[in-house]
C-alpha cells in the first residue's frame, strides 16, 4: 500500500512536471497553420517583388529611361541619406504604434498604395519625358516614393519576432521562410525567357513594365492576406511605460547596444555584394550575350540552396549563429576571388569565348563556379535573421523594454548609409568602366563589345561579392551573444516575460 502511494505521488509529480513544461513560453506552441502560410506567402510577395526591382531598377532606368549611370547613382546616394533619416522617424512612430490590429500589421497595407505607384514608376517611361532634367526628376520621385513606402512595410519583417514568444518556434519560422524565399526569384527569373519569346515582337521596355505591374498584384495580395491571417503575441511595453523612457534614452540605448553594433558593421561589409548584384544584367547581356544564360544559369546555381537551408538549422545548433555566419561568410569570400582568378571564360581561343561548343562550355563552367559562390548564401540569410533576433532579445534583456523598431531603425540608419555608398558605386562603376547605353529602332540594347568595358564588368560582378562575403564574415568574431551567454539571457528573460504575463493578468482580474 506505501509503496502504491509512493508511485502515485511519483506520477502526480511528473505529471505536474510535464504540466509546467507545457505553460513555459519556452516549450509551447503559438503559430497556428493558417499564420504560417500567411506568413511564408507575405515573404513569397515581398521577395518576388524586391528581387524584381534590385535586380532591373538599374538596368532599365538607364538603358530606357536614360538616365546616365552617373546620375543613377547620385539619387540613390542622395535618397539612402534621406531614407536614413525617415527610418529614425518611422521606428519612433513604429513602436509607439498600438492599435486594435497591433503595432505592425497595420503598416502591411496602409503602405501598399505608395510602393505599388511607385514601383509602377520606376519601370514606366512616359513619352512627355523629353529632356535630360524631366527623366531624372521622375527617376527622383519613383524612387524616393518606393523607398518610403517601404521603409514602414518593412515593419512586416519585425512581426517574425513577435508572433510568437517561443524562441525554438521562432527559429524554425525564420528557417522556413528563408527557404521559402528561394521560390521568390522564379518569377523574375522568367523575364529573360519572356524577352526571348517577345523578341522582334514586343519591345523590351514594355515587357519590363507589364513585369513590374505582375510583381505589385502578387505582392500587395500577399500582404493584404498576411494582413487578416496572423497576430502579435510577444507582450510589450505599454505606452506609459515607452513614454517613461523617451525619445532620447530610447536612442543612447540602442547606440550602446554592442550586439547591434558587430550586425551593423557586419552588414554594412555584406551590402557591398549588392553592387556586383546591380550589375548583373550588363554582364550576363553584355559579356556573355544573352540574359537568357543567366536564367539557365539559375535554374542549376539555386538548386543547392533546396538542401543548404533546411541544412542551416542544424548548423546553427550544432556550432552556434555566430560561428556559421563566420565560416558561411569567409567560404564565399574565397570562392568568389577563386571565381575571379580563373575567369568567367577559360574555354576558347580569342574572340570565340561565346560561340558554338565553348560557349556551352564556358556556361557549364560558370554556373558551376556560381553554384559554388552561392552555397552559403541561404545559410547567412538564415543567421543574420537569428542573430538579428538575438540584438532584440539582448536590448530587452539589457534595458527592460522590447523596442525592436526603433533597434531597427538605427540599424538600418546605418545600412542606409552603406546603400548610399552602394548605390553611389553601383551607378559609378557603369560610368568608370566606360559604358555609355545605345539602343535600335525597336528599343533594344546594343551589345558592348569593347574588352576594357567587358572587364569592367565582371570585375565588379566577381570581386565586390567577395569582399563582402569575406568581411562579413570576419566582423561576427566580435558579436558577444552566443554560448553560455546567450543561454543564461533567453532564461531570464522568459522569467521575466512570464511575470510580465501574470502581473496583467492579475490587474485585468481586479
Amino acid at each position: 500500500m506505501a509503496n502504491t502511494e509512493v508511485i502515485n505521488e511519483t506520477e502526480l509529480e511528473n505529471e505536474v512536471e510535464q504540466e509546467i513544461e507545457k505553460a513555459s513560453s519556452g516549450n509551447r506552441r503559438y503559430l497556428r497553420p493558417r499564420e504560417i502560410a500567411a506568413f511564408l506567402l507575405t515573404t513569397f510577395g515581398q521577395k518576388n517583388l524586391a528581387q524584381y526591382v534590385d535586380s532591373y531598377r538599374q538596368f532599365f532606368m538607364i538603358s530606357f529611361l536614360g538616365i546616365s549611370g552617373k546620375a543613377y547613382g547620385l539619387i540613390v546616394f542622395l535618397e539612402s541619406i534621406y531614407d536614413a533619416l525617415d527610418d529614425s522617424l518611422s521606428g519612433l512612430i513604429i513602436d509607439r504604434t498600438r492599435t486594435r490590429w497591433g503595432r505592425l500589421r497595420p503598416y502591411m497595407i496602409i503602405t501598399v498604395p505608395i510602393w505599388g505607384i511607385a514601383t509602377m514608376m520606376l519601370f514606366t517611361t512616359p513619352s512627355s519625358l523629353i529632356s535630360a532634367n524631366a527623366k531624372v526628376i521622375w527617376a527622383v520621385i519613383a524612387i524616393f516614393a518606393y523607398n518610403l513606402g517601404m521603409s514602414y512595410f518593412g515593419a512586416w519583417n519585425i512581426l517574425l519576432y513577435n508572433i510568437t514568444p517561443n524562441i525554438k518556434e521562432r527559429d524554425n519560422l525564420i528557417a522556413t521562410s528563408k527557404f521559402f524565399e528561394l521560390f521568390g526569384v522564379w518569377i523574375p527569373s522568367l523575364l529573360p525567357v519572356i524577352l526571348e519569346l517577345t523578341k522582334g515582337k514586343i519591345g523590351m521596355q514594355s515587357v519590363y513594365t507589364g513585369f513590374a505591374f505582375a510583381m505589385v498584384l502578387v505582392a500587395a495580395g500577399t500582404a493584404i492576406y498576411g494582413f487578416f491571417a496572423m497576430r502579435e503575441r510577444v507582450p510589450l511595453a505599454s505606452r506609459e511605460q515607452m513614454q517613461e523612457i523617451g525619445i532620447i534614452e530610447s536612442f543612447k540605448n540602442a547606440l550602446k547596444n554592442k550586439p547591434m553594433f558587430i550586425s551593423v558593421v557586419a552588414n554594412f561589409f555584406n551590402s557591398f555584394k549588392s553592387v556586383g548584384g546591380a550589375t548583373e544584367s550588363f554582364f550576363w547581356f553584355h559579356n556573355t550575350g544573352s540574359l537568357f544564360h543567366a536564367t539557365i544559369a539559375g535554374l542549376f546555381t539555386g538548386l543547392p540552396n533546396y538542401i543548404v537551408t533546411p541544412l542551416s538549422p542544424k548548423l546553427i545548433h550544432k556550432f552556434g549563429a555566430r560561428n556559421t555566419a563566420i565560416g558561411a561568410g569567409i567560404f564565399g569570400g574565397v570562392a568568389y576571388t577563386l571565381m575571379f582568378i580563373i575567369g568567367y571564360q577559360p574555354f576558347g581561343a580569342a574572340g570565340e569565348k561565346w560561340t558554338g561548343v565553348n560557349l556551352i562550355l564556358n556556361l557549364v563552367y560558370l554556373t558551376f563556379a556560381l553554384t559554388i559562390c552561392g552555397l552559403p548564401n541561404c545559410v547567412i540569410r538564415v543567421c543574420q535573421a537569428v542573430l538579428q533576433g538575438d540584438v532584440y532579445d539582448y536590448s530587452e534583456w539589457k534595458y527592460g523594454v522590447r523596442n525592436e523598431a526603433l533597434v531597427q531603425t538605427v540599424t538600418n540608419y546605418f545600412g542606409k548609409l552603406a546603400n548610399a555608398v552602394t548605390g553611389l558605386l553601383s551607378g559609378l562603376v557603369i560610368t568608370v568602366v566606360g559604358y555609355v547605353a545605345h539602343t535600335d529602332a525597336l528599343g533594344n540594347i546594343v551589345r558592348e563589345t569593347s574588352p576594357s568595358v567587358l572587364n569592367g564588368f565582371f570585375a565588379v560582378f566577381a570581386l565586390l561579392p567577395a569582399f563582402a562575403r569575406l568581411f562579413f564574415g570576419l566582423s561576427w568574431l566580435f558579436f558577444p551573444v552566443h554560448g553560455k551567454f546567450k543561454e543564461n539571457m533567453l532564461q531570464e528573460l522568459e522569467e521575466r516575460r512570464s511575470e510580465r504575463v501574470s502581473k496583467l493578468e492579475s490587474e485585468s482580474e481586479e
